[in-house]
């Protein structure tokens, strides 16, 4: 029999949102052109906290501050999404909203064949966001190839898994969640979660847009 008192709620969730740019296809062309074009010594990143690899350059985390219209367009559609989400995902009045500052770290990265980047997470800002301007190669026998991966933020949860915890609903699955990033496709999360992108080993380029955002 089934207990009729019986009520299903959640805690410690972490919100996740997605979404895309529609028509991004002439302003990532440009963002492209403009990220190739300054791939060099002058805007890289001075101090990048992991091993710098070849396979991969990170810009300078200065992105939004270049006057390009290609970079302020984006920059309008990355903040203003993060904005949109906070309305759906938080208590805060509307008001108070609209009055918050936001401050923010962004930067570019180009990736080829072999470039990956370790887990890690961004504590000092609340929010973040990853916009993909080109995807790169899909190669069939690598699905993997790419992809980000957010780590789950449950330490251990799935330390042990049986029949009856292996296949729960999306909202309450165990271990981690893998995208793989399609060309205007906008990710935003909360900064504490780990994620990594797997290596990947296409034979063009992978190019994505990150930011990390505070408030005041």
């Amino acid at each position: 029999m089934v207990n009729p008192r019986l009520r299903i709620g959640g805690a410690f969730a972490v919100p996740f949102i997605d979404g895309r740019l529609e028509d991004c296809g002439a302003l990532n062309r440009e963002l492209e052109a403009l990220f190739l074009a300054r791939e060099n010594d002058e805007n890289r990143n001075p101090t990048p906290t992991h091993t710098p690899q070849s396979e991969l350059f990170e810009s300078r985390f200065n992105l939004f501050l270049w006057p390009e219209a290609c970079v302020q367009a984006l920059r309008s559609f990355m903040l203003g999404s993060l904005v949109e989400a906070l309305a759906q995902v938080s208590d805060l009045p509307q008001a108070e909203l609209a009055r918050l500052q936001i401050h923010n770290h962004t930067w570019f990265h180009i990736t080829r064949y072999g470039g990956s980047f370790i887990a890690h997470n961004h504590p000092l800002a609340s929010w973040s966001a990853v916009y993909c301007v080109r995807a790169g190669e899909r190669l069939p026998d690598r699905p993997d190839s790419g992809v980000l991966r957010f780590l789950d933020t449950r330490a251990g949860a799935d330390a042990y898994l049986d029949p009856a915890n292996r296949r729960l609903k999306s909202l309450f699955a165990l271990g981690s969640r893998e995208m793989r990033l399609e060309e205007g496709h906008i990710v935003i999360f909360p900064s504490f979660a780990f994620h990594e992108v797997s290596p990947f080993y296409g034979r063009d380029t992978r190019i994505t847009v990150a930011t990390n955002c505070w408030f005041t």
